[in-house]
């Protein structure tokens, strides 16, 4: 009889279940609900109060409206019957942190505290940490602290560090409440199991948690500021488990709410991006998957630890058991399209895509699809949120060179595409240049689904072959295959996860070949790229920088 379980992907703005079979990968019913706050950068609830730049906060009741509103919609719609199926998985954007009591209630909501920012989740992209993030980074690097070449030479203001010590420097009250400061992806988990359990991804890739060393040391945060001394003993304590480990059963309650059987396995949580690797099969060295959505996330495994410039972390087992999982980044990328389409495409555009009967984005596509490369005469940085690799620096901005009167919105459209191609560039250079082998290349995410300019443009870019998820719920389909694994032989799953990629991780037949011709063309553009890149990224002029800080 065939076993099935449910795979959770948390992302920016919504969550969606996915009920998977575990014989073939196959999605039987999928349903996402909108977080109804969506990202809060502007106010909170209370709109009285106002948020400054950078910020991005969510509400963690959204969360638990995912589950209570797509969990059965699901059952429902596939006609599956609730006692077959073994498991429960989720994946997260990370990192996306929040402070909660002894209780593991947030502490936004709580009465007292709602209406200060720091009681609420800071979503991943929350960027008003980046002056705690270069405090963390000047101290690790004055004391050579052996964990900062793990993270590239430098910690992110979008992880778990530089958001605690924001708070401790700008909340210090929130700071004294929090009992912890907890993953997103482990409090859901919470939600559903009534066990708080860290997973051993988010720990190593958003809080420099290290499977032998485990966090950075006392007297490190204490040189960073003495009120983070005992942040790694009081504020993010608790057991860091594998990938696959089983978290615990669903709750009564939650079996109420779900449909779903009482004592089901729940399998700790994990990053979306690094749920897909399995998921299109991926359990071994040389091949790299590209999550694109509204950000990229780079994923490749290697059965050595090696430093690599810029790269978001390297954590053992952190991806697949038995190799070091390194991951890299770009900030931005579907949301620089959806920054264009939204506020730079003219009336005439809109009307034209309004008449064809398809939305401006296919309309653009289309057309830019007509050019050559290096036919628009522009070129783009794609630094619209930031570089997260190679540079890690969240202060830089988005820039376009070649602009004319004869500017067309397509060239624009194809110039931002090539952009974000060229940052891929980069990482994948910078990992193959360090001895990290990248051969060819994986997409998975809503991107590589709706746009087939974008990926010959970064086939030809990279002059790699790249192979498309048979699934468009890759990130669902891993954290699926993370539960079956939770579940155990025992009940209808797996052993490991490598036995559930084997059956269950699927890729589609066709795949983006370089063209020779465009792969020439780019490369010299590609150069020239590279050169702004180190120019404005490098400190050799940092108007982008003095631009911000005047704003």
């Amino acid at each position: 009889m065939t076993k099935y379980a449910i795979g959770i992907d948390y992302g920016t703005q919504s969550g969606r279940a996915v009920l998977v079979s575990l014989a073939d990968g196959m999605e039987i019913a999928d349903h996402v609900t909108e977080y109804p706050h969506g990202v809060m950068d502007e106010t909170l609830p209370n709109p009285e109060v106002k948020l400054g730049y950078e910020w991005a906060l969510q509400h963690p009741q959204d969360y638990v409206k995912v589950i209570e509103r797509s969990v059965p919609a699901v059952i429902e719609a596939s006609d599956v019957n609730p006692q077959d199926i073994v498991g429960i998985g989720i994946d997260f954007t990370a990192c996306t942190m929040l402070p909660i009591d002894e209780q593991g209630t947030p502490l936004c909501f709580h009465e007292d505290l709602k209406d200060d920012p720091h009681s609420w989740v800071k979503l991943w992209k929350h960027h008003a940490s980046q002056p705690h993030a270069n405090r963390i980074n000047e101290v690790a690097e004055e004391r050579n602290e052996s964990f900062l070449p793990r993270y590239g030479g430098k910690l992110s203001s979008e992880w778990m560090l530089a958001k605690a010590y924001q708070i401790l420097d700008e909340a210090p009250e929130i700071y004294e409440k929090a009992d912890q400061f907890v993953e997103a992806t482990d409090w859901v988990i919470m939600q559903l199991s009534d066990n708080l359990l860290r997973n051993s991804c988010t720990a190593g890739y958003k809080s420099a948690w290290h499977k032998k060393d485990g966090y950075p040391s006392q007297d490190f945060f204490e040189a960073v500021s003495p009120g983070l001394k005992d942040l790694a003993k009081t504020k993010l304590k608790g057991d860091v488990a594998a990938l696959g480990t089983k978290a615990g059963g669903l709750t009564a309650e939650m079996a109420k709410k779900t449909g779903l059987p009482e004592g089901l396995a729940i399998a700790v949580g994990n990053v979306d991006a690094h749920a897909a690797v399995p998921a299109v099969g991926v359990v071994d060295e040389g091949k790299m998957v590209m999550a694109m959505g509204t950000s990229i996330c780079h994923m490749l495994l290697g059965k050595e630890e090696v430093k690599v410039e810029g790269m978001a972390g390297v954590v053992e087992d952190g991806i697949i058991p038995g190799y070091f999982g390194y991951e890299a980044g770009q900030s931005a990328v579907g949301d620089i399209f959806g920054w264009f389409t939204d506020r730079n495409v003219p009336a005439y555009l809109e009307e034209e895509a309004k008449k064809q009967g398809v939305n401006v984005h296919k309309l653009l596509e289309k057309k830019a699809s007509a050019y050559r490369p290096g036919e628009s005469g522009l070129l783009a940085l794609d630094w619209w949120n930031g570089n997260r690799s190679v540079l890690v620096d969240t202060e830089l901005s988005g820039m376009m060179l070649g602009l004319t009167l004869q500017t067309k919105p397509e060239e624009m459209y194809r110039a931002l595409l090539e952009a974000t191609a060229f940052g891929t560039r980069m990482i994948v250079d910078t990992f193959h240049s360090n001895g990290v082998a990248v051969d060819e290349l994986y997409a998975c995410g809503g991107l590589p689904q709706k746009n087939p300019l974008l990926m010959q443009i970064y086939a030809d870019v990279t002059n790699r072959r790249i192979k498309v998820a048979d699934s468009s719920q890759t990130p669902a389909l891993g954290a699926a295959m993370f539960a079956a694994v939770a579940a155990g032989t025992d009940e209808g799953g797996y052993e490991t996860i490598l036995e559930a990629a084997q059956y269950m991780g699927r890729v589609k037949d066709e795949t983006y070949e370089p063209n020779p011709e465009n792969v020439d063309v780019y490369e010299q553009i590609y150069q020239e790229y590279n050169r702004l890149h180190d120019y404005f990224g490098r400190g050799e002029n940092d108007v982008m920088k003095r631009l911000k800080s005047w704003r």
